[in-house]
């Protein structure tokens, strides 16, 4: 234990500075300052609220739609400051990378973690929500937290995968851009599941982001809230997004520690 702290001491220092410094800088010359890490997410939603529940009458079905699509919203935006954060945030920390000699995993880290506490912030939202439209808590709701670190941990082999080819690959920018809007619309975030065929539900559930979403609804808001098992009436089925995820992560471990010896040539 001794070796293992002594190992991961310089790295966590490192990142907790890395992490006070991201939000320093974040919201620096800001009037409302830390008041946007919740001020944007709720613009978003009440935006879509009223145009799919007004003016396009989705969601009328679904037991306690606000919070449902609020929900939805929050876990996009924590995958979304992730991985498209991280893009390019080994470049943009160029003269760190050069003058210092230190683990540049912490870089894609610190950007993670400042996205974590937002999300933290951003569920108080979604909690203040459930109360007033009297969402009643479930024993379920205990699982949140395992799809969160599921999310947390998908989004971030994400980032450490597109971190490290952006470095050499600078269009990873824009396929990454496409790649985003196309998922934006084929994740199951603004409409409910039930609008889409059984055939094509099945393989949107394979995506681990509309599984995880998916799932969060169902043990927070709604049981009503179809879910990987239920669309295959397979519990087994839950393990495929979970290989996914997996395989990510060994992937992107994998591919950044072989390229991480070089950022400080090519940044």
């Amino acid at each position: 234990m001794q070796k293992i702290r002594q190992r991961f001491r310089y790295p966590l220092i490192l990142l907790r500075q890395l992490v006070k410094t991201d939000f320093k800088l974040r919201y620096q010359g800001s009037v409302l300052g830390y008041v946007w890490s919740l001020l944007r997410p709720l613009a978003i939603f009440v935006i879509l609220y009223v145009v799919f529940t007004k003016f396009l009458e989705i969601g009328k079905d679904i037991p306690h739609y606000p919070v449902y699509l609020l929900l939805g919203i929050v876990f996009w935006n924590f995958f979304i400051e992730i991985t498209t954060g991280n893009v390019s945030v080994i470049v943009s920390s160029s003269d760190l990378i050069r003058k210092i000699n230190f683990p540049k995993y912490v870089i894609i880290f610190a950007n993670s973690v400042s996205a974590l506490i937002n999300l933290a912030f951003n569920l108080v939202v979604v909690a203040f929500f459930m109360y007033i439209n009297d969402v009643q808590l479930r024993s379920e709701a205990l699982l949140l937290p395992i799809l969160i670190l599921e999310l947390f941990a998908f989004a971030l082999a994400l980032g450490f995968f597109l971190s490290a080819a952006f470095v050499r690959f600078r269009d990873i920018t824009y396929i990454w851009d496409v790649i985003v809007q196309g998922a934006f619309y084929a994740t199951p975030l603004l409409y409910p599941l039930s609008m889409v065929p059984v055939s094509a539900a099945k393989i949107i559930l394979l995506n681990p982001v509309a599984q995880i979403v998916q799932d969060a609804r169902y043990v927070l808001i709604t049981d009503q809230s179809q879910t990987i098992s239920s669309v295959y009436q397979n519990g087994r089925m839950r393990l495929v997004p979970i290989a996914i995820v997996t395989v990510s992560i060994l992937v992107a471990t994998i591919y950044f520690r072989s390229r991480s010896r070089f950022f400080a040539e090519e940044v």
